[in-house]
């Protein structure tokens, strides 16, 4: 199968694990290999560097893709993985173009802050902050701003969900969230973290340490914008489509999160890809699902957005 081939050949690399260097190495070690298994980098007629300001001035890195010209394209807010720790616009880059080519929609990549040198809630606070930003200013980038939608993997899709609620609070209206095997729990205490904690891409130890970095065992590892799934209530979010991985740690949090959606009443699609791991996403060139996985949500941005017709 071809997830255990890449399993293999990731344990003949003998790399250390992440969790074992330092931030920075790590960094630049996930830097490194993050286009390995990626699909062909797509060209696109539109991609520029932009600056988002967050609420303490700090200007934020962004990266906007668009498959065409066309002024009022839909937009996706993109959030990247890497378990706050890790990850930026660069590692995302190929993802982010199969996004905008497949659906149809602008895509802006945020760079949000990362732990330790910025703990929580930061990362959620410049997603929203970002999010704010991209709505007052999506018709000056050629975007319509009644067609908005956020989205993300793994860490980023812990963001994607609690960016849903807050614009739920804040009257913004989103057509769709997207995400990809989120974390929402605010302990890793679900059986798939158990079934799943070694061999497979993202490890129990890992795990402990993003959250180490970012958030601590303190009082806000109880706080919904870190573990969405404690939001006192979901009702009246944005529809959510969800893509997550059997083989993954954290796909029991994932179910359990759709579980949660639905049972407020919102429309959700979930997708669970058999036999892949997190992380899968990012490796089209050698896991079939995740080419899969590339056209579901590409067809769950086109839906949301009204873009059918237009296939």
């Amino acid at each position: 199968m071809p997830m255990r081939s890449v399993l293999d050949r990731m344990a003949r690399a003998g790399r250390p694990p992440l969790h074992t260097l330092p931030a920075a190495e790590a960094r630049a070690a996930y830097e490194a290999g993050a286009g390995v298994l990626e699909t062909p980098k797509a060209a696109l007629p539109r991609v520029e560097n932009l600056q988002i300001p967050a609420r303490d001035g700090t200007a934020l890195a962004a990266r906007l893709y668009a498959p065409s010209s066309d002024a009022g394209l839909p937009l996706l807010l993109y959030l990247h993985g890497g378990g706050f720790t890790l990850g930026s616009i660069d590692t995302h880059d190929v993802l982010c173009r199969e996004l905008a080519r497949l659906a149809g929609c602008m895509v802006v990549s945020l760079g949000y802050r990362l732990a330790p040198e910025h703990r929580f809630p930061t990362a959620s606070d410049d997603a929203w902050d970002a999010l704010v930003w991209l709505a007052a200013q999506a018709r000056q980038l050629g975007a319509d701003p009644a067609r908005l939608a956020v989205g993300g993997d793994s860490a980023g899709g812990t963001l994607a969900a609690v960016n849903a609620i807050l614009a739920r609070d804040a009257g913004l209206p989103l057509a769709l969230q997207l995400l990809i095997y989120p974390g929402t729990t605010a302990h890793q205490d679900t059986p798939s973290h158990q079934t799943f904690a070694h061999g497979l891409v993202l490890e129990a130890p890992a795990i402990a340490w993003f959250f180490d970095q970012y958030v601590g065992q303190g009082p806000e590892r109880e706080d919904w914008r870190f573990a969405p799934l404690l939001a006192p209530d979901v009702d009246g979010v944005a529809p959510a489509w969800l893509g997550l991985a059997e083989c993954d740690p954290l796909v029991d949090e994932g179910v359990l999160y759709a579980d949660k959606l639905r049972a407020a009443g919102v429309p959700v699609d979930l997708e669970i890809y058999r036999g892949v791991t997190h992380e899968f996403i990012k490796m089209g060139r050698a896991i079939p699902e995740a080419r899969q996985a590339h056209a579901d949500a590409a067809r769950a941005l086109r839906s949301a957005f009204g873009l059918e017709d237009e296939a």
